[in-house]
């Protein structure tokens, strides 16, 4: 592709170089040549997080009007771009600062895990048998199946294993070990005694992140864990930008769908990289994930989960194989996906419920999964009630303007002495701070809010003689970080967007959780436990969550944050059939309530943009 209608473009500080058709994005060959730039709306210039240097700009498209809108005038003199909306027509070369990259974050891989019954899906059969003769010359299929009548007399067999049957009886001497899923099927016959090597993975998909499981499906103790990004980032931080990308985008669905196989597979091999057990062992998958990612994992068309009436494909529970999938496991392995909820409530979400117990619990509960999506359920054993609100990227850094997920220089922790406006802070990993997470951002609000800085509405009242404040193009920004002491060498600092941005996302959840209270005639008050799930959840501080109306105005000890309890259900439903079928019956009698339609719903999200609420009856113990 070296010719004069292709151009170089070398990235820094990588140093990786790429050639490209003329007219390509910086994003788009970026992306190729492996770098991860930062874009969490996909590439179409509303998100401003995929900011790059470029000195010499002369072989560059002009600024567009999404450019002049995120970028300031004295960032665009310094060389600054939007990745996504600048063009390459000659050799260039690009940097990518600290706050465009994509790094690892701090993923949350545990969660809380009752203790259950083991009763896998998969088992494993010891069988020795007879060696045919002239007198007794059964096929070798119906000589092994009659060691498994007892099981069931209508056990199927996968047709590639008759392929090699022969020869792998002869070979092991007619001693050999059967794998059978849900008492169903014959998945896997291997040689010799292989009874103690049975394993499954549990998965839980995530927007934003993959974790995996390795299981020892005798013991039921877990081996092994690995996480990553969730490699579909690059196609948008948001499931809406993910699920039009399908339509939009040549061979969209594919391209999805293979990058989240790559991330499971890669996730797979860390999880195994300390036990050293054989992917081969591996007989079954349980996969959770929310609609859309149980969408783009099985290859279903995800255009119509996005628009009125948000249909998804199917909400049952659906079973393939590894080989299917791409899964690089036991060929023959069984990949379970679980049943759907609703539109936006997947079987991540239902793993939940079961990892939790609120469904058997005979106290009134809410439980929330806060994300870009979040999910709440309010009930107990007498029933319960779900509901979904799109509380947006914030919580993870996005549309802040120094807005970071999790990862190592994110600031976490702040407070804000009420006499000096002195911002103390703790970054992940001890790094040089890089911005701001959600966590952080949920304190600094509070904090404001605490000392008067802003107003319940949200708006800034600045102290006069502070230095703590400036003006920008007649905007109030409250300096959190100098230039001198942040790892991208410019101030951090929080704007009047940032925390409108927390209202509307604290907003909408909290409007979830009141129409849930009424459409089961419930006060604050019946309210006495509240979980809260995932890992936004696992960092917040409760006192400042509640500071600014995020969680209910209840008793901060009546709050338990039990962590990643997606991938601790899936482990449930992997390890045990009874909590496999309780996930299918929670899909068909949990209520499922469309917020969208509910009358009561823009009434309530009024109230609740304000800090921590209009009604500050509710909030009075704050």
């Amino acid at each position: 592709m070296d010719d004069e209608r292709t151009v170089k473009i070398i990235i820094e500080p990588d140093g990786n170089q790429i050639r490209v058709h003329k007219g390509t994005s910086i994003l788009k060959a970026a992306h190729a040549a492996g770098n991860n730039v930062r874009s969490e709306c996909g590439g179409n210039g509303k998100c401003g997080k995929c900011r790059v240097i470029v000195k010499n700009q002369g072989n560059l498209s002009e600024l567009t009007v999404h450019e002049r809108k995120h970028l300031t005038e004295p960032e665009i003199a310094s060389g600054y771009r939007l990745a996504c909306q600048t063009v390459v027509n000659g050799n260039t070369v690009i940097s990518v600062p600290p706050e465009s990259r994509v790094e690892n974050r701090k993923i949350q891989i545990t969660g809380y895990e009752p203790r259950i019954r083991l009763d896998p899906a998969v088992r494993k059969i010891h069988v020795c048998l007879s060696k045919p003769s002239l007198n007794d010359n059964v096929p070798d299929l119906e000589r092994l199946m009659a060691h498994l009548d007892y099981i069931s007399p209508n056990l199927k067999v996968e047709p590639e294993i008759l392929r090699t049957l022969p020869n792998l009886l002869r070979e092991s001497g007619w001693d050999v070990t059967v794998t059978i899923w849900n008492e169903e099927k014959v998945i896997n016959v291997e040689q010799g005694d292989t009874t103690s090597e049975l394993y499954g993975v549990a998965v839980d998909v995530g927007t934003s992140k993959i974790v995996v499981y390795l299981v020892d499906l005798v013991t039921g103790e877990t081996l092994g864990a690995g996480s990553l990004e969730n490699p579909q980032i690059m196609f948008g931080e948001d499931l809406l930008t993910r699920a039009m990308s399908v339509s939009e985008n040549e061979n969209g669905l594919m391209n999805l769908q293979k990058h989240v196989i790559g991330g499971i597979n890669e996730a797979l091999r860390d999880s195994v990289e300390s036990s050293q057990v054989d992917l081969l062992k591996v007989y079954e998958a349980v996969v959770v994930g929310n609609t859309v990612m149980h969408h783009l994992l099985l290859g279903f068309d995800t255009r119509y989960l996005v628009i009125t009436p948000f249909t998804p494909v199917a909400k049952r529970g659906m079973t393939t194989s590894a080989s299917k999938l791409g899964i690089e496991i036991n060929p023959r392995a069984v990949v379970d996906a679980p049943p759907l909820l609703a539109g936006f409530i997947g079987s991540d979400a239902l793993a939940d419920v079961l990892a939790t117990g609120i469904y058997e619990s005979e106290i009134t509960s809410l439980l929330l999964d806060i994300g870009t999506n979040t999910e709440l359920f309010l009930g107990n054993s007498e029933g319960i009630t779900a509901c979904s609100c799109a509380s947006g990227p914030a919580f993870e850094g996005g549309h802040i303007r120094h807005g970071v997920k999790a990862v190592t220089g994110a600031i976490e922790r702040v407070s804000i002495d009420p006499v000096t406006l002195k911002t103390t802070y703790s970054t992940i990993g001890g790094a040089k701070p890089r911005g701001l997470c959600g966590s952080a951002m949920i304190d600094t609000v509070s904090e404001l809010w605490r000392n008067r800085l802003i107003d319940n509405t949200g708006l800034f009242h600045p102290r006069p003689s502070s230095m703590a404040f400036r003006k920008v193009d007649g905007k109030t920004e409250f300096i959190m970080v100098s230039a001198r002491d942040s790892a991208t060498g410019t101030e951090i600092v929080v704007t009047q967007n940032d925390i409108n941005e927390i209202q509307r996302a604290k907003a909408a959840i909290f409007a979830g959780y009141s129409i849930l209270l009424k459409r089961n005639e419930l006060s604050d008050s019946d309210l006495e436990r509240i979980y809260v799930a995932g890992a936004f959840g696992q960092n917040l501080d409760p006192k400042n969550a509640k500071t600014i109306g995020l969680l209910p105005p209840t008793p901060i000890e009546q709050i338990k944050f039990v962590g990643n309890t997606a991938i601790t259900g899936a482990k449930m439903a992997l390890t045990s059939r009874e909590s496999r079928a309780k996930m299918d019956e929670l899909s068909k009698t949990i209520d499922y309530l469309e917020l969208s339609t509910d009358p009561f719903f823009k009434n309530e999200y009024a109230s609740a943009l304000f800090l921590p609420h209009k009604d500050l009856k509710r909030f009075k113990e704050i």
